[in-house]
């Protein structure tokens, strides 16, 4: 390593972020990919199915699946998913030793790209990759709209609840980039209003119109004929999420309420930790130019939050949607930090003590986990 590394600290806590990511890799392939895997035996052999997208793409080229295909796909799409992250922090900030503690802030938090790991295969990475593409591309015209649309049509065919999980935040970075730039008429008002309704409807089409249909016995069969090792029919105990319908979800999410909420003290814990990047946010949106683009990221980042609200009320996965909350304020901030400002803000310091002791926690928490904490 390079000796310079050791000297600074926030080199060497990016270092021992990639040692942390390979540990969690090692450690969860070690463990199987129930809900992963079904998914991607799950297609549209049955008609339009919620949750099949990944599948149905997966039947294009394979009629037998392998249990080990979750972890290459989802790990192509988690360093695909990293290489965007860098190019669009090099691209918002630069990789100077200013805006190394930003960077080990974002990368290295146990909400970001370790807990992608830890969460290999499911579903959570898409909205986050498709998001940062859309923070990438230019915003000149309304094609960004429809683009913007596209993906997050795409989003809910693989999982409907990106409605309110990346969909927000998808529509902020519309707003932001285009419409806070370009200004408002017909053409793009209308564009917007058509994107946002062929959104809606296909959430409702898969939310109710994609339940599975044919007698469950049945639908176990065919996915056990895609199976690579039918042997391994144990996966196939979720077969029941094909048929659930939303009020059950949400009778087994408040069921568990009195045991989940435990984890939250947990997750106000892990969000401090975060403090110096909470206040560089803070920062970029005091600088804006304008007190109405203060207001509209301020309602921007509310609305978002309040998707994930309703989530918990709904899907007791309660640290993936923390984490991929705090994600989603990380790209939104990448969004302000293109707006107009009045001043240049400060970076997060280099040398303050307490921000190196929470940068040094941050490092070395491994992931937050998919239900409760860790």
């Amino acid at each position: 390593m390079n000796p310079r590394a050791w000297q600074d600290p926030w080199r060497l806590m990016l270092a021992v972020n990639i040692a942390v990511v390979t540990g969690v890799f090692l450690y969860k392939i070690r463990l199987p990919p129930y809900v992963p895997y079904i998914h991607l035996l799950v297609d549209y052999h049955f008609g339009f199915t919620k949750r099949a997208l990944i599948g149905a793409i997966v039947a294009l080229f394979s009629a037998k699946v392998p249990v080990w295909l979750v972890f290459a796909l989802s790990g192509a799409v988690w360093l695909i998913t990293l290489e965007l992250f860098v190019k669009l922090f090099r691209r918002t900030f630069s990789f100077d030793d200013k805006h190394l503690p930003l960077f080990t802030f974002m990368a290295g938090s146990p909400f970001f790209l370790k807990n992608f790991m830890h969460t290999l295969g499911h579903f959570d990475i898409y909205g986050c990759a498709f998001a940062i593409c859309l923070v990438l591309l230019p915003a000149r015209s309304v094609a960004f709209v429809l683009l913007a649309a596209v993906a997050s049509m795409i989003l809910i065919l693989i999982h409907h609840i990106h409605l309110l999980m990346y969909v927000p935040t998808i529509g902020v970075i519309v707003v932001l980039r285009y419409y806070l730039v370009q200004g408002l008429d017909r053409r793009n008002i209308a564009a917007g209003i058509a994107a946002a309704s062929c959104v809606g409807l296909l959430f409702f089409a898969a939310q109710y119109l994609g339940t599975m249909t044919v007698p469950e016995a049945e639908f176990v069969g065919y996915l056990q004929s895609r199976m690579a090792d039918p042997g391994r029919s144990n996966f196939l105990s979720f077969s029941y999420i094909w048929y659930q319908p939303l009020s059950r979800e949400i009778a087994d999410t408040w069921a568990r309420m009195p045991s989940n909420i435990l984890g939250v003290p947990v997750f106000a814990l892990l969000i401090w930790l975060h403090t110096p990047l909470w206040k560089y946010f803070a920062d970029l949106i005091r600088a804006l130019s304008s007190e109405l683009q203060r207001r509209i990221v301020i309602a921007a980042i509310l609305t978002v939050s309040a998707g994930y609200l309703i989530m918990f009320a709904i899907v007791f996965d309660y640290s993936r949607w923390v984490s991929n909350w705090a994600v989603c304020m990380f790209l939104i901030l990448h969004a302000v930090k293109a707006l107009p400002a009045t001043h240049a803000v400060p970076p997060i310091s280099t040398d303050d003590r307490k921000t190196i002791i929470l940068g040094w926690i941050v490092t070395l928490v491994p992931r937050v986990g998919i239900v409760r904490p860790f």
